[in-house]
C-alpha cells in the first residue's frame, strides 16, 4: 500500500524516534508498505518519521544509482542491488574525509543542496529478521545511509546549510508546509489550509 509521504514542517519529523520492539504489530507489512512507497516516489531511501511513526526504522535500494557513469565501475557494483532494511540503527563513527554531494529529499520535494558529510561510517542495526549487524560503508553508500539516519534522528538535511541558504530557502520550504508545491506522489502537508 502507498502511503502519503510526510512534508516538510510536519513535527514528527523533528522527533528522535524511538526503538522499533520484535513484536512491533504488522512490521512487515510496514516494510512493504514503505518499499512501495519509496518506489512510488522514486526515492533510494525513506525513514518511518517520513511517513509519520517515529520509530527507528529506514529503508534503502541504492540500485539507481549504479547506473551513474561518473562513479568509479567499484563503486557502481557496491550500489547494484544495495537493498537493506534498518532497524534500530545506530551510527557508531564517522570518519574520513568531508565531501559535497548534491542531495534531495522526498519530504522537502523540489529543494536539492550540496550537503557536506564524512566519507566513512560504522553502523550497527538489526535487519528484518532481527539479526545484528555492524558494518563500515563508504562514499555514496554512506552518505545515503547518513540522511536516512538522520530522519531517525529528527535532523533534516537543510538543517546543515548555512544560515544564509537557510534564510534562502524559507519561503519555499513554507510552500512546502501548506502544500503550495506540484508533486508526482502522495503527500501529507502539516499547513495545507483546509477549504471551507
Amino acid at each position: 500500500m502507498i502511503l502519503p509521504i510526510v512534508a516538510y514542517g510536519d513535527p514528527v519529523l523533528r522527533k528522535k524516534a524511538g526503538d522499533v520492539a520484535k513484536d512491533y504489530p504488522k512490521l512487515s507489512e510496514l516494510i512493504e508498505n514503505m518499499w512501495a512507497t519509496m518506489y512510488n516516489a522514486s526515492g533510494v531511501g525513506l525513514a518511518a518519521p517520513q511517513i509519520g511513526l517515529p520509530i527507528r526504522l529506514f529503508v534503502i535500494d541504492a540500485t539507481p544509482f549504479a547506473d551513474d557513469e561518473e562513479l568509479s565501475p567499484e563503486e557502481q557494483n557496491k550500489l547494484k542491488g544495495f537493498k537493506k532494511v534498518f532497524i534500530n540503527a545506530k551510527i557508531e563513527d564517522e570518519t574520513g574525509e568531508d565531501w559535497a554531494f548534491n542531495e534531495g529529499c522526498l519530504s522537502i520535494p523540489d529543494i536539492r543542496e550540496d550537503i557536506n558529510r564524512k566519507d566513512t561510517i560504522k553502523i550497527t542495526y538489526t535487519d528484518d529478521k532481527f539479526k545484528t549487524h555492524t558494518e563500515v560503508y563508504d562514499g555514496l553508500l554512506a552518505r545515503v545511509i547518513q540522511h536516512e539516519y538522520d530522519h531517525i534522528e529528527g535532523v533534516l538535511f537543510t538543517d546543515k546549510l548555512s544560515s544564509l541558504k537557510k534564510r534562502l530557502l524559507k519561503n519555499r520550504l513554507d510552500k512546502i508546509s501548506k502544500g503550495k508545491i506540484n508533486v508526482d506522489y502522495k503527500m501529507r502537508f502539516p499547513n495545507l489550509k483546509k477549504g471551507r
